[in-house]
């Protein structure tokens, strides 16, 4: 499903999301670490239509070096998830928003590394041009909508540490593993017009630290 990026897939999406009923912090976790991640859509530079950006985190992160994720991080004190998804797009990428540009949030997403983490969905009008920090990000890539909506972009697994299903997208980047994948196939579906719930969708076992 390839969507042009403009003010009219921008109203769209933005519609998606409203329709979307959102499940606040999950009752029952134990006390984690408030996060925020930013699912950022700008134009592809290719083909013109709406992407996500998708990170590779820097070797030399103490923390998930080397992995994929969505731009983000922890929420600093009294900081909305809003804000903090807004600051680390900045200090990530170098790409500055206002909340204006903020779409929906989705559900939060416990990770087994102690974080609950709230997925932005924002709008940047302004993301063709994108200056990566060196120091967090080692590579950045625009991942079209129909790359996310295809019929084969996820499948699910098992491993013998969890009962839980494993998710992996398919992106031509290699596989990316959850919460990465958990939370880009729940705005997939958010855009199909269905409620999908993904916290239970199990992470592989390099990323539980």
């Amino acid at each position: 499903m390839a969507m042009p990026f403009d003010d009219a897939t921008r109203r769209k999406i933005a519609t998606c999301c409203a329709g979307f009923a959102r499940l606040d912090a999950m009752a029952g976790t134990p006390p984690l670490k408030r996060a925020a991640v930013a699912i950022a859509l700008v134009p592809h530079h290719e083909t013109g239509t709406t992407a996500l950006l998708l990170t590779l985190r820097a070797a030399g992160l103490r923390s998930h070096g080397g992995q994929w994720a969505l731009p983000g991080g922890r929420c600093d004190a009294g900081e909305t998830v809003v804000e903090a998804a807004l600051r680390e797009l900045s200090e990530e990428l170098g790409l500055v928003l206002t909340a204006e540009a903020v779409l929906g949030l989705l559900d939060d997403y416990p990770t087994r590394s102690g974080y609950l983490i709230t997925p932005v969905i924002v709008w940047a009008t302004n993301g063709r041009t994108l200056r990566p920090n060196p120091d967090e990000v080692a590579s950045v890539h625009r991942i079209g909508l129909d790359a996310i909506t295809a019929d084969d972009a996820f499948d699910f697994t098992a491993i013998p540490e969890s009962t839980r299903r494993v998710i992996r997208f398919h992106a031509r980047e290699g596989l990316i593993h959850a919460p990465t994948a958990a939370l880009i196939y729940q705005f997939r579906e958010v855009l199909a017009g269905r409620d999908t719930r993904v916290h239970e969708l199990e992470q592989p076992v390099f990323a539980w630290k």
